[in-house]
């Protein structure tokens, strides 16, 4: 039973309606939406739990204490981040409705995040990755298609398996992506992936469709869309096999997009138009991995590296 489920119904109501404005006016993504609510059920359960109260009732001591309780039980500054801004945008509706006129969480200090920098395949490994598949295998073939867009065109895990069949014009060579807060790229494919796809249309796509007649271009044996979960296990299976020690994320694939494209020279605006970050700052932990990889080249190859 999830903490949602726990919680009074007013509370749910409360937060769905919130969920559901949120939705309305930004247009943000199911994920984000979903760790909103879980955000606000949990410190809801917790306040039913510790003294009775109700989002609406709660106090900016009654919060401290439990982004407290988070931090003893050893949740990341990043999770209370996050936490934190969920809180705040559910107060901040709150007063807009006039349901509350103070806020509680008004100076509460977000937990300090420290930098992560991404991780990445290098290019050989990358290589190795895609060597693997058996393309033999109808779903192989699919995976390589899909591991080809993917590194090809920076997409997320997200956007790679929502993919219908018209968001892609191979004869151009570009992909139509909807991304965060609905907002529309184009991106290239380039020749490799777009070779790729055209032997999984041809080849993979009819056998595994059995007759379903879905718009969604990559597709499971059962003729459904491949799940995000899916895929990742394929992909650290695929990954064991070539014997990649790395731990890989969701984001392994677009982050070696980035870098290795700002390895090989390109700038970085142009980086963030094909990632689809809507801020540049996002888009310049990417400078760090490459200003590491132009050292580690100046080191090896200059006289006096």
């Amino acid at each position: 039973m999830s903490k949602f489920d726990q919680i009074n119904p007013d509370q749910q109501q409360l937060i769905e309606s919130f969920i559901d404005a949120l939705w309305m006016e930004r247009g943000l993504s199911a994920n984000t939406l979903g760790a909103y609510q879980t955000d606000l059920a949990a410190l809801s359960e917790w306040l039913q739990r510790q003294s009775a109260t109700g989002l609406l009732e709660a106090e900016r001591e009654q919060l401290l204490n439990y982004l407290a309780h988070r931090v003893q039980q050893k949740v990341s500054p990043r999770s209370n981040a996050r936490l934190l801004s969920s809180i705040r945008r559910f107060y901040h509706y709150q007063i807009r409705e006039k349901r509350l006129e103070d806020d509680p969480s008004v100076r509460i200090e977000a937990p300090k995040i420290g930098r992560s920098l991404p991780q990445a395949l290098t290019e050989a490994e990358i290589e190795a990755l895609f060597d693997v598949l058996d393309i033999e295998q109808a779903n192989e073939l699919r995976d390589r298609a899909m591991l080809e867009v993917m590194y090809a065109s920076g997409l997320r895990v997200s956007e790679l398996v929502g993919l219908q069949q018209s968001q892609i014009n191979l004869r151009q060579g570009v992909a139509r992506i909807l991304g965060k807060g609905a907002k529309e790229r184009i991106v290239p494919l380039g020749e490799e992936s777009i070779e790729w796809l055209q032997r999984y249309l041809t080849s993979a796509r009819p056998g595994l469709a059995k007759g379903n007649t879905s718009e969604v271009l990559f597709i499971s044996s059962r003729g459904t869309q491949v799940t995000r979960q899916t895929f990742w296990y394929a992909i650290k299976r695929y990954a064991q096999r070539a014997g990649i020690t790395k731990k890989l994320s969701p984001h392994t694939l677009r982050h070696s997009f980035a870098t290795h494209l700002l390895n090989h020279g390109a700038d970085l605006r142009v980086v963030q138009m094909l990632l689809g970050h809507s801020d540049l700052s996002t888009t310049q932990i990417y400078t760090h991995i490459a200003k590491a990889r132009l050292q580690a080249l100046h080191a090896k190859h200059h006289p006096r590296g």
